[in-house]
């Protein structure tokens, strides 16, 4: 049951009792499943193991998890051969020859239930049994267990009934940092279109037709629809995953990056698909070989934004070969607390559909992820751990 901390000394045994509830969750192992690289000594890359129930933070919440989406961001690369990109997996084979890098699927994507509230909280509209979502703070926890501790409220977002929790999942990292992407081109579309005059047309190229790229062209669609006509969005998919998707269901010009081609030849391909180079890229892989291509796809003048977790090595290698087109590679955060409540409002009313998306109890964590670096799932892979009910 739900933890609730009293602080009103004329409710003394209800302090004792919570104490007592406190006292018996700190004593309780919750699940926790760790995604971690895999290596050539490592023929597994999916870990399950027990640890200890979290504090309820003072000022915070301590939060029930039901879903949490295999997400994009990396905490950090601790190895010069750690994977840079998620099609790079397949857990088994000897990718590495060198320490694993454990953060690079941390959870950050997390729906639950608040599950106990700080004894310090102030006012609030959460109560314990509240369905949440966790914004992508600074030092948020891995989010691949039973519970988080997540130290202030101001973090967690109401999700609306009509929303499942496996679709609120997918908002916290990969749609949010989609519909900061789509904010951070605006400008440079608007700036393209003006310069082309009333009936120029500015040409997008999306690279990659995972989760974040559905989401971005969803977004788009929604933000830009007088200019529809305007905007042209082109995609570049890495492999099979998403492409039936994008080409039927969004109507955007797609073409695929496979290794059938040397690149000049995928570059000229990509041209003739766009009808010549492309005003804007936005790389959501972020790999040294994308944004190769992905410059030579550019226009003079043109714009690259990436992930700024990827960006800081990548524009001092690329720096000087953008610079000789006057390229401009500019580096994207993910996204603001009040965008994401804004994101969660869109979808809960339907102006924006979530791309599709796979549930995968949290014991198949292994499959989930090989079907990821199959490219075989069409969107995004939600990890599910099981409710209270279910748990009895």
């Amino acid at each position: 049951m739900p933890v609730v901390f009293k602080t009103d000394e004329k409710e003394k045994e209800g302090e004792e009792a919570a104490g007592r509830s406190d006292g018996e969750d700190m004593s309780r192992l919750v699940k926790q499943v760790s995604i971690e690289s895999p290596t050539h000594k490592l023929k597994e890359c999916i870990f399950n193991f027990e640890t200890p129930m979290p504090d309820t933070p003072p000022a915070g919440a301590r939060v029930k998890v039901r879903n949490a989406g295999v997400c994009y961001r990396l905490r950090s690369a601790s190895s010069s051969s750690s994977i840079k990109s998620v099609e790079a997996l397949h857990c088994g084979s000897p990718l590495h020859h060198s320490v694993r890098d454990t953060s690079l699927f941390p959870g950050y994507e997390v729906a639950g239930t608040v599950d106990a509230l700080g004894e310090e909280v102030g006012e609030t509209d959460l109560q314990p049994g509240d369905r949440v979502i966790v914004y992508p703070y600074e030092g948020h926890p891995p989010g691949y267990a039973e519970y988080i501790a997540v130290p202030e409220v101001q973090y967690l977002i109401k999700v609306p009934e009509n929303m499942s929790l496996s679709t609120a999942a997918m908002l916290p990292s990969g749609a949010l940092w989609a519909m900061n992407t789509v904010f951070s081109a605006h400008k440079h579309v608007e700036k393209v279109l003006a310069e082309k005059g009333e009936t120029g047309q500015c040409k997008l190229l999306l690279v990659g037709t995972g989760g974040l790229a559905l989401w971005a062209m969803r977004i788009a669609r929604f933000y830009w629809p007088e200019k529809r006509e305007r905007i042209i969005i082109n995609v570049a998919c890495l492999r099979d995953e998403g492409i039936s998707i994008a080409h039927e269901y969004l109507k955007v010009n797609v073409v695929q990056w496979n290794e059938d081609l040397y690149e000049e030849q995928l570059v000229e391909r990509t041209k003739d698909a766009c009808g010549g180079y492309v005003d804007i890229v936005i790389d959501f892989s972020a790999t040294s070989r994308s944004i190769r291509r992905a410059l030579k796809c550019l226009a003079p003048d043109g714009v690259l934004l990436l992930s700024s977790e990827h960006s800081e090595g990548l524009i001092s290698r690329f720096g000087p070969v953008a610079e000789k087109e006057n390229h401009h590679l500019i580096p994207i955060e993910f996204g603001t607390l009040n965008q994401l409540r804004n994101l969660v409002h869109l979808v809960s009313t339907g102006e924006i559909e979530p791309p599709p998306h796979t549930i995968f109890s949290a014991d198949q964590a292994n499959e989930a992820l090989a079907k990821i670096g199959r490219g075989i799932i069409p969107g995004r892979a939600i990890l599910e751990f099981p409710d209270e009910e279910s748990e009895e």
